[in-house]
């Protein structure tokens, strides 16, 4: 995945308000007016639904709680208006399937009317759908804006300068322009491709006094998908989440006394998502919906400041790998908006300067979690104690490490130094026959964990069963009432109407050939 600069300074803005520790909710506008769309309709289309599979059977807060889906073709239409994800991914579901099925061969005019058009109707939708989940007691006060084309991002950046000027954009959090590449060969069928699983960058856009992020994509599901599992992360940046507490380290008498401490203010970001969370997992259930226990560092979304105390530095060859365990978590300098800009600056430079000293000195640290929780009804505090690793990027990975009491004693017998040839030969055979990888690549392997969420989550409509005619009663009203209760707020001036959002996808004329069940 690639970002470029389409503007020669980059300005960053600081939100006046932010919600409380919540996700935003979703727009995705998808521009079908670009050529040859067949086949990223596809892929498209996989992406999304493998990534909405998990954050629907993902215990605990939804990651994305409100989403709406809308085409351009070359007019806006609004396939799924704001729908609540979670126990809703039959519906969601078939949205996908619609998607799969419209005509996908750019046989329309091209230009930028038509999108600009769709983040017009869906920042309308967002605010009517907020002042009636408000009038019920739930809060949602922000939302971002995904856009996928083929077009060129900067001229479709210059149409939303044009044509949002006038648009109150108090509730848009961010836009997203994402430029979707073809690949410059077909690679075989059944041939899954290999893209690096962490190339996300963007280019931030000021304009009307708030941000785009530009960047270009393949079209292939991996970088697709990884693209939409950064909807997953915690996007809560109203405070820090992580103070890392070191010594002050002062050289002279004059310096500041011990008890003086540096603190640099860190954000914790998930490696992997925990199984045990995704409902009816081979890994068990008991702990889904569970809140983080004593030994983790934090939970999804972080609930409150967490400190970790430095308390030694070790040799990075001195640590063995079996006292490790528990999901890893990476540490980033913050980027929490309340903080100055110097602050943050100085901040970020520091915390650069810590992971290329602990690289150069081959280090890792030690760390003591300090309790969160200092009510006198805790007469015994437990620690817990972190490793911290350095790594060749501006980031520092964080894991659990055993202590005395959860330690179980274990004997390891010495590795002889020869061994009789009759046993060593057929051992080397084996070893000589394995494929070997420079580099273990996750992207590689599968555990059909999508086709099975997809097959668990998915619930037939339920049918009543038919009764004579004799005995059916009568309707006094048109079914048309009946199909408005789809839509997830009333229709709105320039949302499309209720009756479209579903349409059977017979009734296109040039429609791709796609089953409507889902596919892996």
């Amino acid at each position: 995945m690639n970002s470029r600069k389409l503007l020669s300074e980059t300005r960053r803005t600081f939100p006046a308000t932010k919600a409380h520790c919540q996700q935003p909710s979703r727009i995705l506008i998808v521009d079908f007016t670009s050529p040859s769309w067949a086949s990223t309709c596809s892929v498209l289309s996989e992406a999304l639904e493998n990534t909405l599979c998990l954050v629907c059977g993902l215990a605990g807060p939804c990651r994305v709680p409100l989403l709406s889906l809308y085409v351009v073709q070359p007019q806006k239409e609004c396939l799924l208006p704001f729908t609540q994800v979670k126990e809703n991914f039959a519906r969601i579901q078939a949205c996908i399937s619609e998607l799969r099925s419209l005509p996908a061969e750019g046989c329309f005019p091209q230009g930028g009317n038509g999108v600009v058009q769709a983040v017009q109707d869906g920042l309308q939708q967002f605010k009517q759908y907020s002042r009636h989940a408000a009038a019920g007691g739930s809060t949602n006060s922000s939302v971002e804006i995904t856009i996928f084309t083929s077009q060129s991002s900067k001229e479709m950046v210059k149409q939303m300068e044009k044509k949002l000027k006038d648009v109150d954009l108090v509730s848009l959090r961010r836009i997203q322009v994402i430029e979707i590449l073809k690949r410059d060969f077909l690679e075989p069928e059944g041939v899954e491709q290999c893209v690096p699983a962490e190339e996300h960058s963007s280019s931030d856009i000021a304009i009307l006094g708030m941000d785009i992020d530009v960047q270009t994509v393949e079209d292939n599901v991996i970088s697709l998908e990884m693209l939409f599992k950064t909807w997953l992360h915690d996007y809560g940046t109203e405070r820090e989440q992580l103070h890392l507490l070191l010594p002050s380290g002062g050289f002279s008498h004059a310096a500041a006394p011990k008890s003086t401490i540096m603190c640099l203010k860190c954000d914790l970001q998930e490696r992997l998502l925990d199984p045990a969370l995704l409902s009816g997992t081979a890994d068990g259930t008991a702990r889904a919906g569970y809140p983080s226990s004593l030994w983790h560092v934090a939970a999804w979304p972080a609930t409150g400041l967490h400190k970790l105390r430095v308390v030694k530095a070790l040799k990075s060859e001195g640590v063995c790998e079996s006292v490790l365990y528990g999901l890893p978590f990476i540490i980033k300098p913050t980027s929490c908006w309340q903080l100055d800009w110097d602050e943050l600056e100085t901040n970020q430079q520091s915390f650069h300067a810590l992971c290329h000293s602990l690289l150069k000195r081959k280090w890792m640290l030690l760390a003591k979690h300090e309790p969160q929780n200092t009510s006198p009804n805790w007469n015994t505090v437990v620690h817990s104690y972190y490793i911290i690793v350095p790594s060749d990027s501006a980031t520092l990975l964080v894991k659990a490490v055993a202590i005395r009491e959860l330690l179980l004693p274990s004997t390891f017998p010495a590795l002889l130094a020869e061994h009789p040839e009759r046993v060593c030969g057929p051992i080397e055979s084996a070893l000589n026959s394995l494929e070997v990888e420079v580099a273990y690549n996750p992207l590689h392997l599968k555990s059909n964990l999508y086709k099975y969420l997809k097959s668990s989550l998915y619930k037939p409509p339920h049918r009543q069963p038919t009764q004579p005619r004799e005995q059916r009663p009568e309707r006094h009203q048109p079914k048309q009432t009946q199909s408005r209760a789809k839509a997830a707020v009333a229709p709105l001036l320039m949302a499309s109407s209720p009756l479209q959002t579903f349409r059977p996808a017979a009734a296109r004329r040039h429609s791709c050939e796609h089953s409507p069940l889902p596919k892996e």
